[in-house]
């Protein structure tokens, strides 16, 4: 049994034990959290799709920790004008384990 849900404005294939980086959550650590946006489902009956979303069903998953991820350098440049600028970003996110599927 798999579903696909929406989160953070992506998509994610999910099924019952798997551990997914999501864009960070307003949810502390142990805290359980329901994803709604339920796209399609499959199970033994076959495979549900939403139009957009698959009415009733639910998605949920516990907090493991939050973080953020590995540095990415942005670097902007122009030739011949002593211009250099470099700047580093890290993207916070949230690791959550996948408990249930209800639909």
């Amino acid at each position: 049994m798999y579903a696909i849900i929406e989160t953070g404005g992506k998509q994610y294939k999910v099924q019952e034990g798997d551990v997914l980086y999501i864009e960070k959550l307003e949810a502390a650590d142990g805290e359980s959290v329901t994803f709604d946006r339920v796209l399609a489902v499959s199970n033994d009956n076959g495979l549900t799709v939403g139009a957009p979303m698959v009415s009733g069903a639910t998605v949920t998953a516990t907090v493991d920790r939050h973080g953020k991820g590995q540095k990415v350098v942005v670097y902007k440049y122009k030739p011949k004008k002593n211009y250099h600028k470099k700047q580093g970003h890290r993207q916070p996110y949230t690791k959550v384990t996948i408990a249930k599927i209800q639909a």
